[in-house]
């Protein structure tokens, strides 16, 4: 099953299941109990944290679920906040690295904070990835994402993502057609 986001991320071939964590966690859980899809390939755009540039594509199947609060050590949680996919979903031309994905309700626009999260080998941001991956493990369901990149996360981080959005779009659509028999 190819998953999107929603709202103004979506695709003609993938099922779109909500913008951020809660979103996606309930649609998602929601698709695998009716559905029960035998794997879940979820595509996107994400932010670079600065190892990444905009429009480049990448593979993953590890995902963390890091507040910015917690990078300045304002909070902490219980929780397990890095995960990987159990089971990885593999598709042709994927043997890649596979970077983390941070997961957040929140769009990060302060450099200082992205530079922490590379010194945490955090590179990208996408809001709903560590939930897709959670549902994937909780339900034993293969799983992987591909991301493209259309901005930095810096306080110019809105506007580049606006301005290459459509590319990015446009970008995903062609590598899975590609890589996916449709």
């Amino acid at each position: 099953m190819i998953l999107c986001a929603g709202r103004n991320e979506t695709f003609d071939f993938a099922k779109p299941i909500g913008v951020g964590l809660i979103e996606s966690a309930i649609n998602l859980t929601q698709l695998v109990l009716e559905e029960k899809p035998a794997f879940l390939f979820f595509i996107g755009t994400a932010g670079s944290y600065g190892s990444y540039q905009p429009l480049d594509l990448i593979y993953s199947h590890s995902a963390t679920n890091i507040e910015l609060g917690y990078l300045q050590n304002q909070c902490y949680t219980p929780l397990k906040n890095q995960i990987e996919a159990d089971n990885i979903y593999v598709s042709r031309g994927t043997n890649h690295p596979s970077p983390i994905i941070n997961s957040s309700n929140y769009i990060t626009t302060d450099v200082t904070l992205a530079n922490k999260m590379l010194e945490k080998n955090i590179e990208l941001e996408n809001m709903e990835f560590f939930s897709i991956v959670s549902v994937a493990n909780q339900f034993n369901i293969p799983c992987s994402g591909l991301f493209v990149v259309t901005n930095y996360c810096n306080e110019n981080a809105h506007n580049d993502f606006i301005k290459n959005h459509a590319k990015a779009k446009e970008l995903i659509a062609l590598h899975v057609k590609k890589i996916c028999i449709l």
